[in-house]
């Protein structure tokens, strides 16, 4: 019988591939083995028909060839599928004792009859999902050739018998040499993407995860400069009220019931804000009117009031422009009251250009030392909300080296924010 087989090889097992969305639960080769069973059953049953009704040899030689091929089959399912389900390569010296003894099978039923070469086409593919590529190729010549030569050194056939098989065995060699290289190789890339694959939903679940906590890290330096600027220096307003109320209530209840009627409308203010912040709207001021309008608001409660100027041409703003600019009004204004003294005026100016908004407010205290390290998360909260909407924040002041405000020496402070137009 000739050996001109045809082997094709299926396809090897990926280590740690979970596949496409799909079958990420479990892996298609566990899911999908039961056909590769049925197809080693059916050429070995094939195989066991061919040999029992061969014309050569006789019966007698023809009945120990399938008994040795039936030992095949309990060999392969205690030893041989359990090896083919586990991840390739893991365990070269039991995949090595499964394909010697299966060797041991079937050389010499091979030898015996011609026709047993046809279980080629199942061993084939156990040497190629089981070993090396290389030794995969030894494996597959021992599996090809030996055999015919084996048969040929038996019984002797006529020359012209031996080339024709020998012939089979070597295309059928060279063939399943080169497709099963071709499959290993296929596979290999396919490993290495899936390791790409794994690698990539690593890292996306990494900037999932740094993602959310930059979304919270971020929602917390918000919240922290929407509270800082607004109901904490709210309070602070309504504390240093508190205050001067107690000091004027004996010796200027007129300027004590002034700063009670302050104190209501800060409260009230700071009620607004918070009903602002909590509803993630516009601040409470922006709802009232303008941007200017909103400002003149807030330097009214000023004690002093402080003066507000208006240039170039106003107009409505983007909301989130707007925003940053009444609230570094806010904390200037705020921070003037804290430290610049009980003497000093303040004034806020907004100047409108073609491509920009400059924002300034000055007052005439203290000042101090704008390089120094400066507690507190007012001005550095400053700087960044101009920078969140591409605007810059600069201070200049110097101190007062004399320990008397408005004297010579001190030039207080000038805060100068300047916001594009559009974003």
């Amino acid at each position: 019988m000739s050996a001109d087989l045809q082997v094709e090889e299926p396809p090897r097992r990926l280590s740690g591939f979970t596949g496409t969305a799909g079958a990420r639960e479990s892996h298609v080769w566990d899911r999908a083995f039961g056909p590769w069973d049925l197809y080693f059953g059916s050429v070995w049953a094939a195989t066991v028909a061919f040999v029992l009704g061969a014309d050569f040899p006789a019966l007698s030689y023809r009945i120990p060839a399938a008994a040795l091929l039936a030992l095949l089959i309990p060999w392969y399912a205690w030893a041989g599928r359990p090896l083919l389900l586990k991840d390739p390569g893991a365990e070269p010296g039991p995949s090595l004792r499964y394909l010697g003894v299966t060797l041991a099978l079937f050389l010499p039923a091979a030898f015996l009859v011609g026709e047993t070469r046809l279980i080629t086409f199942a061993l084939a593919p156990h040497c190629f999902m089981l070993l090396p590529l290389r030794r995969a190729i030894g494996a597959m010549a021992v599996v090809s050739l030996l055999p015919v030569a084996g048969w040929a050194l038996l019984w002797r056939p006529a020359g012209h018998i031996v080339f024709i098989n020998a012939v089979g065995a070597f295309v059928t060699f060279a063939f399943s040499s080169f497709f099963g290289a071709w499959v290993v190789r296929i596979i290999e890339q396919s490993q290495e993407r899936a390791s790409l694959i794994a690698e990539l939903d690593a890292s996306r679940e990494e900037v999932a995860r740094l993602c959310a906590a930059q979304g919270a890290h971020a929602e917390r330096e918000r919240m922290s400069r929407e509270i800082h600027d607004t109901l904490a220096q709210g309070f602070t307003s309504l504390l240093m009220l508190v205050q001067a109320v107690q000091s004027e209530l004996d010796t200027d209840p007129e300027q004590a019931r002034r700063h009670l009627d302050l104190m209501a409308a800060t409260a009230r203010q700071n009620l607004a804000e918070a009903r602002a912040l909590v509803a993630g709207g516009a601040p409470a001021d922006l709802d009232a009117g303008s941007l200017p309008d909103a400002v003149r608001r807030l330097a009214a409660r000023q004690d002093p009031p402080a003066a507000v100027s208006v240039t170039g041409g106003a107009r409505p703003l983007a909301a989130a422009l707007e925003v940053v600019a009444l609230r570094s009004c806010q904390e200037a204004l705020a921070n003037a009251a804290k430290h610049a003294g009980a003497t000093a005026r303040c004034s806020v100016s907004l100047a409108y250009g073609d491509g920009e908004l400059t924002v300034t407010v000055r007052d005439s205290g203290r000042g101090f030392d704008p390089a120094a390290p400066v507690p507190g998360y007012g001005l550095r909260g400053l700087r960044a909300r101009a920078a969140e909407v591409g605007g810059t924040a600069t201070v200049t002041s110097t101190p007062d080296t004399t320990g008397t405000t408005g004297a010579t020496g001190a030039t207080g402070t000038t805060v100068t924010v300047t916001l594009p137009t559009t974003l």
